[in-house]
């Protein structure tokens, strides 16, 4: 199947798995505004990816498919729920995230820097999902603090309130140099309660991915594989036929033995060992938990839509991360010479509970004036422990060195803000829009600590901050399918109270983005060819950047950035059943001013920000025999050159260019799916991610990198009744 996040293909109906070649483009609908509409006449750059896409190429993390869409990248240490977004070369310097996630109407995620926002990304499992959306440029008008960069949202399937459907499918697959076999099982059932009215939707999902790194040390073998589980439950009651309420729960589980690390030596990124082995003396698990739950009540109260959107959620993430190549040498030192060199880790435990509650009210569409108006509130809770171990060489404690450190953060975020945006068309071809969301943020927090070395004690910040966030547009249709749109916009992370350390400012100030753009959508040839391009300016002041001071991490305010760039995504059915796709993004991303913190100098580019990427799609859907109809597709994504730092950071790593290859097909009837899927068909070798190590004693001791995930090859089944 051929991967177009800009328009996704049309869904198979629910008594039917068999799909149909389609001779024009469907009309995809977005929430990218806050109102359901054709993305073609959204004055946003938006990337939507399907739930069937997501299937057909078996996509069970952001990683296989985030490539796809133009201008966004995925830097993942390797392993589901690891690692951030970047959108538009906008990625994070500090530890607060730069894109915000939502499912549906709600927010996931931590809006402060206490949480370690930066390294967590939701990697929902795909069988409940219709479609994953791309906002791209600052959203924090209508979105709010998270929506930096972006947004990324999923969109769940609602229960149906008017057929019986029970689905299941399971899948085997093997990985380039694994030892092990990987699989997946998945169940759904559709059940109406009340005919019309009521209706509920379970699903159960599971997904172990084998490991293929082998540790020199400890001798074990394929030691980065993970498993993903995942429970769904919705409730939609429509109890006239002006009011709907859904509920929705969600339980999902990552857990990960270790990470996808490889050693390998500062700058050239030469294996030491080689390509798929690492000398991690502990385990560095990862496991992350997420329980979600949410309420969201919609009304027709007949001059406008009034929308309830209430979420409360809960995450636990655990994990360690060898530091022997960071403590280890300086254990002597600290011992006197009494203990040899020895071994150290760092664990972190973190939880975050957050409540979410808007209120929103929006005019009926109009052919004159069209508003939106309302309110906002969060409450986050995180506990942030973390611990330094100091060990003997056979890993037990060193009494009175052991921990080196120990410290608990935990704090408090919150947040009420009021928004509205208004829209005036002027006549039936040109309008004017413009938004604004005024926000209040109060924080508070602790720092508590101990250990071998550091004394004792306690200290506490708090911060309170007002930000405002606009938006202006204009829309002009040349023809009714070809729409012309400017749009500025702008975003922030939020700030907040600093590390208690001497000579380091208390408070950390917002940093703030402004999006200068000017896009043109058509659909051409009879909805046979759609093309999206836009050319984007992006001004970012206040960077928070992350620096550190004997061991311990704060942020700093410093520096001004810039991005400008030109996207591309583009659809065409030459003839029925044949769907080719290209997207593609020109990306400039640099440093405006020196930031002496991180030895960045103006001109430097931003981590993580390749100057070229994109894609080609092809899928094509054709009759074979009787009932049955067959399906293959692949596309090709490439992403260029770039460093894990800015370019004068000593501790920058480059990373080469790809590109990768991936291939899938089908052969489906009105109940039965079979599918085949290849991932990085040719095995591309190379480093997506690469961590450095310092040593306490100085100087950088070594560096582990993320190899791109290698060649697998897999079946699957699906079936429905």
């Amino acid at each position: 199947m051929a991967l177009n996040p800009a328009h996704a293909q049309e869904q198979a109906t629910p008594e039917s798995s068999k799909q149909e070649a389609s001779t024009t483009l469907e009309t995809i609908v977005v929430s990218a505004q806050k109102r359901s509409e054709d993305v073609q006449k959204v004055p946003v750059s938006v990337s939507v990816v399907g739930g069937e896409q997501l299937e057909q190429m078996h996509a069970t993390q952001l990683s296989d498919y985030v490539g796809y869409a133009a201008g966004v990248q995925m830097v993942t240490a390797g392993t589901p729920g690891t690692g951030q977004i970047a959108v538009r070369g906008i990625t994070s310097l500090g530890t607060n995230s730069t894109v915000s996630t939502y499912i549906d109407e709600t927010p996931l995620g931590s809006s402060t820097f206490f949480a370690a926002a930066v390294n967590n990304v939701l990697d929902l499992l795909p069988y409940d999902v219709e479609s994953f959306q791309i906002f791209r440029g600052p959203q924090g008008t209508l979105w709010g603090a998270g929506a930096f960069g972006g947004v990324a949202q999923y969109v769940t399937r609602k229960p149906e309130l008017d057929y019986t459907s029970f689905r299941a499918g399971t899948d085997v697959f093997s990985l380039d140099g694994s030892h092990q076999t990987g699989y997946g099982v998945r169940a759904s059932a559709n059940l109406p309660l009340i005919a019309n009215r009521l209706a509920a939707s379970i699903s159960l999902a599971k997904q172990f991915t084998p490991g293929y790194i082998d540790n020199v040390d400890t001798y074990e073998r394929d030691q980065n594989d993970f498993s993903q589980t995942a429970a769904r439950l919705a409730v939609r009651w429509e109890p006239s036929d002006t009011v709907a309420v859904d509920l929705t729960a969600i339980k999902q589980k990552s857990e990960a033995d270790n990470l996808g690390y490889v050693s390998v030596e500062p700058q050239t990124l030469k294996p030491v060992y080689g390509t798929t082995r690492n000398d991690n003396y502990t385990d560095e698990y990862d496991n992350r938990e997420l329980e979600y739950f949410s309420g969201t009540v919609s009304w027709d109260v007949g001059f406008a839509d009034f929308v309830s959107a209430s979420s409360y959620s809960q995450t636990d993430y655990d994990a360690n991360t060898d530091l022997t190549a960071t403590f280890g040498p300086a254990i002597p030192l600290f011992t006197g010479g009494a203990v040899p060199e020895g071994r150290s880790s760092f664990l972190s435990h973190l939880k975050l509970y957050k409540t979410t509650q808007e209120f929103r009210l929006a005019s009926k569409p109009s052919d004159t004036f069209e508003w939106i108006v309302g309110t906002f509130y969060t409450h986050e809770n995180s506990r942030n422990y973390q611990l330094i171990t100091a060990q003997f060489p056979d890993s037990s404690s060193i009494p009175g060195l052991d921990p080196l450190a120990n410290a608990e953060l935990p704090s408090n975020y919150k947040e009420t803000a009021v928004f509205g945006s208004v829209t005036w068309k002027i006549n039936e071809r040109f309008d004017l829009s413009g938004g604004v969301r005024q926000a209040r943020n109060e924080q508070d927090f602790a720092q508590i600590i101990a250990g071998a070395l550091s004394p004792p004690g306690t200290m506490t910040g708090e911060s309170e901050e007002d930000v405002t966030t606009w938006s202006l547009g204009a829309r002009f249709f040349a023809t009714p399918n070809t729409m012309v749109y400017a749009r500025a916009a702008t975003g922030y992370q939020p700030g907040g109270p600093n590390a208690a350390i001497p000579d380091v400012p208390t408070q950390v100030d917002s940093s703030t983005l402004t999006n200068y753009e000017l896009g043109i959508k058509s659909t051409l040839l009879d909805r046979r060819l759609t093309f999206d391009l836009a050319a984007f300016n992006i001004e970012w002041e206040d960077l928070q950047i992350r620096t550190t001071s004997n061991g311990i991490s704060y942020l700093v305010n410093g520096g001004k950035a810039r991005s400008r760039g030109v996207e591309l995504s583009a659809t065409y059915l030459p003839v029925a059943g044949l769907r080719l796709g290209v997207n593609g993004a020109y990306t400039d991303a640099e440093l405006t001013e020196d930031v002496p913190s991180i030895g960045g100098l103006n001109g430097d580019s931003l981590p993580f920000a390749p100057k070229w990427s994109g894609s080609v799609t092809a899928d094509y859907l054709f009759p074979s025999s009787g009932e049955w109809s067959t399906r293959v597709g692949g596309g090709v994504r490439y992403t260029g050159e770039r460093r894990t730092a800015v370019d004068h950071d000593p501790s920058g790593q480059p990373l080469d260019d790809y590109t990768a290859l991936d291939l899938n097909a089908d052969i489906a009837n009105d109940r039965w799916t079979f599918r085949i899927f290849i991932k990085n068909l040719t095995n591309e070798d190379v480093f997506v991610n690469a961590v450095p190590q310092a040593s306490a004693l100085g100087g950088l001791t070594t560096v582990r990198a993320i190899s791109l995930q290698p060649r697998m090859i897999g079946v699957g089944v699906d079936v429905k009744f």
